[in-house]
């Protein structure tokens, strides 16, 4: 669910609001009632998860392989 900003029109104060994008926009403001408008937000930044990327996440070549000798039966590498 996306997080909204919000800016009141009678007294400029401005906060969040954590909605589903189904719901409807606020209209009044939780200090002083006034009319409030949807602003444009900041957005998030990039989240990275997880320990990091290792040689083990990327294909393998075929075992034995050599990278391109005739000797590799079967590698797509296989120079002849």
């Amino acid at each position: 669910m996306p997080t909204y900003d919000y800016k009141c029109t009678k007294c400029g104060h401005t906060f969040e609001e954590f909605q589903s994008i189904s719901a409807s926009r606020l209209t009044k403001c939780p200090k002083c009632k006034g009319k409030v408008e949807r602003v444009i937000g900041k957005g998030s930044g990039i989240i990275f998860k997880g320990t990091g990327f290792y040689e083990t996440d990327y294909k393998r070549k075929s075992p034995g392989c050599s990278g391109g000798k005739s000797s590799c039966s079967g590698c797509p590498n296989k120079k002849d």
